[in-house]
């Protein structure tokens, strides 16, 4: 816990320092709101749920819980690509199989103007990773970062999963909650 309070911290650190705007605001979330969203999503069946987005100076950064359930590896990785977002994932428990690309197959933008693109995500194509670049086991605690441009998708879950998500959204194009 210390790693990712320290880790966050950093984060905001250097955004507030980066950014012109001094709002002298901070927007805390508690970690048991964090567990109560995780147990939510898995209740509602929702993957994605967004806890808090914020104006930092000349971007939005938000916060969200995902949930995933147990998935076993079969063939090609279904993946998502941010145009714009970069992502900073903390596995909050569970484990699986993280790969990246920077190409896909089959892609399908979303709706410019459906709820995943205006609430969650920016401009983003799903598709099927072709080439994986890169193979990471994550579990519990762990920390990822995924810049914008990068395909991303779990190859296998082995352990049903949830995870915070911190959306570095730089175009401020996904609505303030």
């Amino acid at each position: 816990m210390r790693i990712f309070i320290t880790t966050l911290i950093t984060f905001w650190s250097i955004w507030l320092n980066a950014s012109a705007q001094d709002t002298n605001v901070i927007t805390v979330i508690k970690s048991k709101t964090l567990e109560q969203t995780a147990r939510e999503a898995e209740r509602k069946k929702i993957i994605d749920i967004t806890v808090k987005h914020v104006v930092d100076g000349e971007q939005h950064v938000g916060i969200g819980v995902l949930h995933r359930p147990v998935m076993k590896s079969e063939g090609s990785v279904s993946a998502i690509l941010h145009h714009n977002q970069t992502e900073v994932y903390r596995i909050m428990a569970g484990a699986g199989t993280l790969v990246i690309s920077e190409s896909m197959t089959n892609i399908r933008p979303l709706d410019p103007e459906g709820f995943t693109v205006k609430n969650l995500t920016g401009p983003s194509d799903f598709g099927e990773i072709i080439d994986i670049k890169q193979s990471q086991y994550l579990k519990k605690g762990d920390i990822v970062i995924i810049p914008a441009g990068i395909a991303h998708g779990f190859s296998e879950i082995t352990e049903a999963i949830d995870y915070m998500v911190v959306r570095i959204d730089p175009n401020k194009l996904v609505t303030l909650k």
